[in-house]
């Protein structure tokens, strides 16, 4: 993927820091430096509603081919939607959507825009990490509005959650696919602000039993809490900065696309030897699309990785749920209060993640 060589270098970079005691790193400006201090007390985006106008931003890598712009308005206009174009969303330096300041800048713009209601990403890549350090964290704060995207767009998610708490949503970019079931989806999370029962579709097809959205409990049990995450390798990447939240009583999701399985063994022991697995309420992971294993001397199952990094914390847990590079995803909100279900293989909401009037 293209997001690897980014990632290595904020691996190199991150050794140097002590990653179980991230508060004890200095904060960039505009961040603050103890994790947990943006996310104490929650805030909720405004609503949505259809007429309203939505920002596209393009966070991460450059769009190839200008149609991509012209179909993800068009996306938001079937949706009901007006659309604002970010200044720079066709800008271009080497893979990244402009400079980093330009990148930020949009951002930055958009949530000071009155007229600009939410803001979806155009598309993920990599290089949204670059530019934690240039969005202006009290001006978000001032301005709560909802944020959809994955992916990349992982290190956006969990950056403003720790440094304002504002919900933002993981879910399908302005460029994925906008089948029934994810216009339907957001219809219902973000016009109709539904307390959401998120359970994977269950398809038999053309067999005595399902292959297709099957789950895997990993431990029984339900439990509740705050649910953090995103893809897998960017989360682990923000490791030892100020820009991942506190993982307490969290429930962590994760997801990753064409990484083999023991690059998805050295992510978990990341997280486990900088203490977050310890922390967690309960876990849930979702799709690995093409995590295949490579040639060698051989390789740990995923079914093995899980039994040693997730059996042993005794904590609900199941894979499984459709979140992820998949073409029907769940729209799933950062940072709000869920209950979890790893026998049933689903998690609901417990509370609004709108302000209401």
């Amino acid at each position: 993927m293209d997001k690897r060589q980014f990632i290595k270098s904020c691996a190199l970079a991150a050794s140097f820091l002590p990653l179980a005691g991230c508060a004890n790193v200095i904060a960039a400006p505009g961040a603050v430096a103890n994790t947990a201090a943006g996310s104490g007390k929650q805030i909720l985006p405004i609503a949505l509603q259809p007429g309203d106008t939505v920002a596209l931003v393009s966070p991460s890598k450059a769009t190839d081919h200008l149609l991509d712009v012209q179909i993800a308005t068009e996306v938001m206009q079937a949706l009901g939607l007006k659309v604002k174009l970010g200044k720079h969303l066709t800008s271009r330096r080497g893979h990244l959507a402009g400079t980093d300041q330009d990148r930020a800048d949009d951002i930055n713009s958009m949530f000071a825009d009155p007229d600009v209601s939410a803001i979806i990403c155009l598309r993920g890549g990599s290089g949204a990490a670059r530019i934690l350090p240039l969005l202006d964290y009290a001006l978000i704060k001032k301005n709560p509005k909802a944020l959809l995207g994955y992916s990349d767009i992982t290190a956006l998610h969990n950056a403003i959650h720790a440094q304002t708490g504002l919900i933002t949503f993981h879910g399908p970019n302005g460029t994925g696919s906008w089948n029934s079931f994810n216009a339907d989806q957001f219809r219902r999370v973000f016009f109709q602000q539904e307390r959401m029962q998120y359970e994977n579709v269950i398809d038999a097809r053309d067999e005595l039993a399902a292959r297709q959205n099957r789950i895997i409990t990993i431990n029984s049990g339900k439990a509740q809490g705050e649910i953090i995450g995103g893809n897998l390798s960017v989360f682990t990447s923000l490791a030892g900065s100020p820009y991942l939240p506190d993982f307490t009583n969290k429930i962590l999701f994760v997801e990753d696309v064409q990484e083999a399985p023991y690059r998805i063994d050295r992510m978990l022991s990341t997280l486990k030897l900088m203490g977050a697995l310890d922390k967690l309420a309960g876990f849930i992971f979702g799709d690995c699309t093409g995590c295949n294993p490579i040639g060698g001397y051989g390789w740990l199952t995923m079914d093995q990785i899980f039994d040693d990094h997730i059996k042993p914390l005794q904590i609900p847990a199941y894979r499984g749920a459709m979140i992820g590079h998949i073409k029907q995803q769940f729209i799933v909100p950062v940072g709000a209060k869920v209950e979890m279900d790893a026998d049933n293989g689903s998690f609901k909401l417990l509370q609004s993640v709108f302000q209401t009037a």
